[in-house]
């Protein structure tokens, strides 16, 4: 029994048969990534996963427990986290306010600010705020204004407002869209020190690659909503089925 177990879902819009039949099983501590062409049904399989949508039959658990009719920051509390194509920061708070957010709304629920629109200046979240900081190599920049940071700062921190919460699950949708090569690497080396010091199981939706090869453990493969190979990366890389539908010939 894995920590993420998915059985039989199907999602229609309209006459689309966006996921049909998916199954998945993604055991604990693993990095499970699922690749798969544009359209192929990654998105609507992830935003099934986290409550944005319903799926139409099947059934999902987490942990054991169902996540279907749960909404988004109730699945959240069960211990499951999200990371966005495009960082979801708040760009008016400074780097060290923007993930004292996430503790307050971790340890006491809605998450608490004063009249000036800045987060309540509390010691002991602080001090919490700062050592993850300091984890994921920000704690220079923790005074910076969010706004400025360059792409990968802006995925690092939202790696550490998600990571505050003690999660169970990492959902990662494109965690290097729009990244040069540089942020892409370094973003990379972040997941790998996140699997070195963290029990956290992580599922990837990526179209790089380099990213997928270089971090998973085990690999789904979409197409037209239906996963058609799973396994070890080397398997992935050689099957048939795989290179015909997204892989190619494209170095990996």
């Amino acid at each position: 029994m894995g920590i993420l177990e998915v059985q039989n879902v199907n999602k229609h819009f309209g006459g689309l048969h966006a996921l049909n039949n998916v199954n998945l099983n993604v055991e604990q501590g693993s990095v499970h990534a699922l690749i798969g062409p544009n359209g192929a049904g990654k998105s609507t399989f992830l935003n099934c996963l986290i409550g944005k949508l319903k799926p139409d039959t099947g059934s999902v658990l987490f942990d054991g427990q169902p996540v279907l009719g749960k909404k988004p920051h109730e699945i959240n509390q069960l211990g499951v986290s999200r990371v966005f194509q495009t960082p979801e920061i708040f760009t008016d708070l400074t780097v060290l306010e923007n993930v004292m957010i996430p503790c307050y709304a971790h340890r006491d629920g809605p998450f608490r600010v004063n009249a000036f629109g800045r987060v309540r200046k509390d010691k002991g979240v602080r001090d919490q705020a700062e050592h993850m900081l300091e984890d994921l190599g920000m704690k220079e920049k923790m005074h910076a204004h969010s706004g400025s940071l360059s792409r990968g700062d802006k995925r690092r921190l939202e790696m550490a407002m998600c990571l505050v919460q003690e999660p169970k699950l990492l959902l990662l949708d494109e965690p290097t869209a729009g990244m040069a090569r540089a942020d892409t690497n370094n973003t990379i080396d972040l997941l790998k020190h996140i699997g070195e010091t963290r029990n956290i199981t992580k599922v990837i939706i990526e179209h790089d690659m380099h990213v997928v090869f270089s971090l998973a453990t085990t690999i789904s493969v979409l197409a037209q909503g239906a996963i058609i190979a799973e396994g070890l990366p080397d398997d992935i890389k050689g099957h048939p089925k795989v290179r015909e539908a997204y892989l190619g010939e494209a170095e990996v």
